[in-house]
């Protein structure tokens, strides 16, 4: 009975998901062979973790600049109450954001953008600032992914 829940707890969920993100592609034998359990461990483990919908879905990680896009900016936008839903919904349909986020802190809305340019970037934030109910626009340009 103690081996069996030494083993239940020898690797966490987090330490799972954590190597997931870095490559979500790695080989369950891979993993299994960082986290010191069976590769029968992690496949079970993944799969529990989908079932209940901790994993929902698998992506890639991209470099924007090898797209062509020289700029890569994290765009706060504030709006009026009244038109946050409206401001939001255009912004899910423009093609330049690549991630929308709804969120609390210094703005009501964060998006992820690419541009090819400073051009691009300007002109998108002048269309921006020109919605309706949109009383503050403020892009921050990435330099680096650090983590």
């Amino acid at each position: 009975m103690f081996a069996l829940i030494y083993l239940m707890v020898r690797f966490s969920d987090l330490d799972l998901i954590k190597i997931l993100l870095e490559n979500a592609r790695m080989p369950y034998v891979k993993i299994a062979e960082r986290l010191g359990v069976t590769e029968t461990a992690v496949r079970k483990r993944i799969a529990k973790l989908e079932r209940e919908k901790v994993i929902e879905r698998y992506t890639v990680q991209v470099d924007p600049r090898k797209l062509g896009f020289e700029i890569d900016a994290l765009i706060g936008v504030d709006t009026m109450p009244e038109h946050f839903l409206h401001v939001l919904q255009h912004l899910k349909n423009m093609s330049e954001v690549i991630s929308l986020y709804s969120s609390s802190g210094d703005h009501m809305i964060l998006a992820e953008c690419w541009f090819r340019n400073s051009a691009e970037l300007t002109e998108f934030v002048k269309r921006l600032e020109s919605l309706e109910g949109v009383t503050r626009v403020c892009p921050a340009i990435l330099l680096e992914k650090i983590k």
